[in-house]
């Protein structure tokens, strides 16, 4: 893995004798994050049911905007008058929100995945005709698409999206 780092970096060696330790360019919270939403992608392109491969393709999105947001995000100053911690008046944001933030190239991203959070809701919650084949298979394929970008921001090495021909999602059933 370090050999990984050291690729995506460009660091050296600085002394032949004695090898000094490579920090990889961003924290480990962000390459975990790129994990396992490669890992979400790979367990849609499986999934039995096209709810779970549509959950699972968007929960891949998440974790891929978390990563964008764990390496460009800075704490906020926590300026309170209420000596809480907490700012008045403003509830929890999601990833789609806070995403065009830190990284506006990536604010058509951000609405589009936005926008299908309510589907991904319905999937989860089993109701049988909350997405069709067609929008899962849609969704992972975007999903691909917007992990290779997340990389290519990121700086880290682009691999090959998952192969989305799972048996019976491609071809309507025979009648």
């Amino acid at each position: 893995m370090t050999r990984q780092y050291d690729q995506v970096s460009g660091a050296r060696i600085a002394n032949a004798g004695a090898p000094r330790r490579v920090r990889p360019p961003m924290g480990h919270a962000t390459l975990d994050l790129v994990d396992q939403a490669r890992s979400c992608l790979a367990e849609a392109a499986t999934a039995s049911t096209v709810n779970d491969r549509f959950a699972a393709a968007h929960l891949g999105a998440l974790r891929a905007a978390a990563a964008v947001l764990a390496a460009r995000a800075h704490p906020a100053a926590r300026r309170t008058r209420n000596g809480s911690g907490r700012r008045r008046g403003h509830g929890p944001r999601n990833v789609w929100e806070l995403l065009p933030a830190v990284a506006p190239e990536l604010t058509e991203w951000a609405a589009f995945f936005a926008a299908k959070a309510g589907q991904r809701a319905a999937a989860l919650a089993g109701l049988p005709a909350a997405v069709s084949p067609r929008e899962a298979d849609d969704l992972m394929r975007e999903t691909e698409t917007f992990l290779g970008v997340v990389c290519v921001l990121l700086g880290l090495p682009y691999r090959e999206p998952v192969d989305t021909a799972a048996p019976g999602y491609l071809l309507p059933p025979s009648a």
